[in-house]
């Protein structure tokens, strides 16, 4: 369609780059950016979307490579919000990011094929997708646009997921189910180097589950070195570890995570503070 805006292949180029990092760089970094009423931490809701883009302008020239935009909230819980809420909330802030900042690389966090068709033709590079590409009309909104995509792990639905979760070896059943899925896509033609995988810290696992997926992180790269995403950043697993229960209160934790991520090689942090971490892994890369 005329008009729409459509990854071409030195495009892709640039994103590839942006969801795998070298050696000897610091882990990519993506910034929060929800346009809902009800997400888990209160100071990072958008109130309007005028707020919203000012604050992604902001994460950007703090240092964020992405900026990940989503107008449902996935919290255990969450309120149902339709399609077209969805949509109304986030299409216009990725208009607008797009139109301030031509080369910036948005992420459209969301699980509806529509809500993630529209958002590709307004501005965003990348799919994520929570419910990782359970419904198969996700799977070809991928493949017909050539996006990047970040496959989520999550047993259950946001108003089920941490009722009881169970797993016989959560690392390699979580793990094997993102891999079936990438290579799927592979095997369908879309570039492995615009897929990258993350486990789903707190989407339907218990603490030990959590701890154990960022442990084994290796299991994730497969034969076709997936790019790896961990969004940890002031979750539930943070309060368990250190008995903050106030989400303002878990950014030492989150940086500790961080910290850790960086010494283990994952590509892309998924964070509500980029200066923050900006200066963390600034510090770490000189010590």
């Amino acid at each position: 369609m005329e008009g729409d805006y459509r990854v071409k292949m030195n495009r892709r180029d640039v994103i590839s780059a942006a969801l795998h990092r070298d050696d000897d760089e610091s882990c990519i970094l993506m910034g929060i950016l929800n346009i809902t009423p009800d997400s888990f931490h209160a100071a990072s809701r958008q109130t309007s979307h005028e707020k919203a883009i000012e604050s992604g302008l902001r994460m950007w020239s703090q240092g964020a490579t992405w900026l990940d935009v989503g107008g449902e909230s996935t919290r255990p819980n969450a309120d149902f919000v339709s399609q077209q809420d969805e949509l109304d909330r986030v299409i216009p802030v990725v208009i607008g990011l797009r139109q301030a900042n031509p080369d910036g690389l948005i992420s459209i966090d969301t699980r509806r094929p529509e809500v993630a068709r529209q958002a590709i033709a307004a501005g965003a590079d990348m799919v994520n997708d929570v419910s990782g590409l359970r419904d198969p009309e996700m799977v070809n909104v991928v493949l017909e646009s050539g996006c990047a995509v970040c496959i989520m792990h999550m047993q259950g639905e946001p108003n089920n997921m941490q009722s009881n979760p169970t797993y016989q070896n959560c690392s390699q059943e979580v793990s094997d189910n993102l891999k079936e899925i990438a290579n799927a896509l592979v095997m369908a033609g879309h570039p492995a180097q615009l897929i990258c995988l993350d486990p789903g810290i707190g989407f339907g696992k218990t603490l030990q589950h959590n701890v154990e997926l960022l442990q084994q992180h290796e299991l994730f790269r497969g034969i076709n070195n997936y790019s790896i995403l961990w969004g940890v950043s002031r979750k539930s697993m943070i309060s368990q570890l250190t008995g903050k229960t106030k989400t303002d209160d878990r950014l030492s934790g989150t940086l500790a995570v961080a910290a850790f991520a960086n010494e283990e090689g994952i590509d892309i942090l998924r964070v509500h503070d980029i200066e923050e971490h900006v200066d963390l892994l600034n510090v770490l890369n000189i010590l």
